[in-house]
């Protein structure tokens, strides 16, 4: 089976299958859970048994069943944070390339100066000014990395604004 018209490498198809493991047990964990999510099934930091193959926590929680709720968190937020990022990094480079001068100049010397600081600083910098909850989080990590997707979308916007057809629609007036 090719792929864009290529085949797909062995790695490929391991992380795609790994990938669909992940989102099944993520979508039916309540029905694929041993426990219910808060249901305390022995006592502290129970060894790993027949009934709980992954132990118990620091309540008595089965480590399995909490392991499955929390994948569907990741995932959620993983999910969030990629649209996100993919949303603001087009939209900003294409802006930046179609209405090139201020605008372009300011986009990309935003992205100059965000780039110039780390990414794990710059993190910590903006979620120890507005609090650490999920939406700052996400919001936090989309940014940072939509400065990768923002370059390529400029890069791309830039090479398109220059084509034949699209100067002949200018002379036109459109």
């Amino acid at each position: 089976m090719k792929v864009f018209g290529q085949k797909p490498t062995p790695s490929a198809w391991f992380g795609l299958v790994v990938m669909a493991i992940f989102l099944v047990v993520a979508i039916f964990t309540p029905w694929l859970a041993p426990y219910e999510e808060s249901a305390n099934i022995g006592g502290t930091w129970d060894e790993p048994s027949a009934t709980s193959w992954l132990g118990g926590d620091q309540i008595g929680r089965d480590m399995l069943t909490r392991i499955m709720y929390g994948s569907r968190m990741t995932i959620a937020v993983a999910l969030a944070i990629t649209s996100l990022s993919f949303l603001i990094g087009i939209v900003l480079g294409f802006i930046s390339a179609v209405l090139g001068g201020w605008v372009d100049i300011f986009f990309t010397r935003l992205l100059d100066v965000m780039l110039s600081i780390p990414s794990l600083i710059f993190a910590l910098i903006i979620l120890g000014v507005f609090g650490s909850s999920i939406p700052v989080l996400i919001l936090t990590i989309a940014v940072i990395d939509s400065t990768r997707v923002f370059r390529l979308a400029r890069a791309l916007g830039m090479n398109l604004s220059v084509m034949e057809y699209v100067e002949a629609a200018r002379l036109r007036g459109e």
